[in-house]
């Protein structure tokens, strides 16, 4: 087997162990005589599956029994429709601009009502993330709406913002199950699994209850959440493969000692990277100290032909996937959970190396 270290934003690496535990099970599931992939949402044995998923789910991430948890499909793309139809009730809401998708979402939000940008810092090419208090935002908003850790620039919030009663929806997609997260600061919590979580496909709400109930007439029914919870995420097919493997993923992070232990690990690997990225000058670090992410660390030589040339040169020694983000370019490794240290140790043998030979 010659497995390389992937470093792509996502869809991204999983645990060794979830995917050899996904190999043995994937002819027969248990006694069932099929693959999970053939297998009725309805048969019992499915219903198992998703059962202890949720279960698992909710241990790993300390949720109170007064929030519903959904397994659904279209990506967190969708939910940025979602969110404003499930939502607001007086057509107001405020968003935190901080990078391409809480853009996204919020000009999603601006075709329901009024999605008033609050904070954004897009002058500053997004390398930090806006600060803000408690008078910024709308006392009669719906909800204030945030990306918690993003994927292209590489930055994520160090606080979570003072809303007071306006409930907070927060983005996760590229953090979640990275750290400790106390749920209750948040109205409403989305994320697609293909990050942290499980192959593409699958998306997560985590929803307050006394948010359910309020959707538009207009609301398709598949972006209704009190449908989708009365129903527990099966209203439709759900998707079956990656909600099994989502779970294969929270019994892993259960049995390494949960989110503490996780959180110990992902800062081991970012503080090696950005240890180094603070030792030298050849390798730029553009996003602020304060705003830094510990899955997602952008860098730039300076030199196009030479950020160019990085990753092509990377892929030769096995670590895969750095190229930036066309909007950004330069350099992004993704070190999510399932990236081990010794993926890290080795893109930073490479960039001493790449940097020796390669002279600016």
């Amino acid at each position: 087997m010659n497995r390389v270290y992937n470093f792509s934003a996502g869809p991204s690496m999983l645990p060794l162990p979830v995917l050899e535990k996904a190999a043995s099970e994937l002819v027969c599931y248990g006694d069932s005589g099929m693959s999970v992939m053939e297998m009725s949402h309805r048969s019992p044995a499915y219903e198992a599956i998703i059962q202890k998923a949720e279960a698992d789910f909710r241990k790993v991430m300390n949720i109170p029994d007064n929030y519903k948890v959904l397994f659904l499909q279209g990506g967190a793309s969708t939910q940025f429709a979602a969110i404003p139809l499930n939502l607001m009730k007086t057509g107001k809401a405020d968003y935190i601009l901080s990078g391409q998708f809480s853009t996204k979402a919020q000009k999603e939000a601006a075709k329901y009502g009024d999605a008033k940008i609050v904070a954004s810092s897009k002058d500053k090419n997004f390398s930090e993330i806006p600060q803000t208090t408690r008078a910024d935002f709308r006392p009669d908003a719906d909800y204030v709406h945030i990306c918690y850790n993003n994927t292209i620039y590489g930055t994520k919030f160090n606080y979570i913002p003072d809303t007071g009663d306006i409930p907070l929806v927060a983005d996760l997609s590229s953090c979640i199950m990275s750290e400790p997260v106390d749920v209750t600061k948040f109205g409403v919590i989305y994320a697609g699994a293909q990050k942290n979580m499980a192959p593409a496909g699958l998306t997560v709400v985590i929803v307050r209850e006394d948010l359910l109930g309020n959707a538009r007439p207009e609301t398709p029914s598949m972006l209704d959440w009190q449908l989708m919870a009365d129903n527990d995420s099966m209203y439709n097919t759900p998707p079956c493969y990656s909600i099994y493997v989502a779970g294969l993923v929270y019994e892993w992070i259960l049995s390494i000692g949960g989110l503490e232990e996780m959180k110990k690990m992902n800062e081991k690997k970012a503080n090696l990277l950005y240890d180094y990225l603070d030792s030298q000058d050849y390798y730029i670090a553009p996003v602020s100290k304060e705003s830094r992410s510990m899955m997602n660390v952008t860098f730039v030589t300076g030199n196009e032909e030479l950020d160019k040339k990085f990753p092509k040169e990377a892929e030769k020694a096995g670590l895969m996937n750095l190229k930036g983000h066309r909007s950004v370019g330069g350099m992004r490794a993704s070190i999510y959970n399932a990236m081990p240290y010794e993926g890290v140790e080795a893109l930073v043998a490479f960039m001493k190396d790449f940097a020796e030979k390669n002279p600016k």
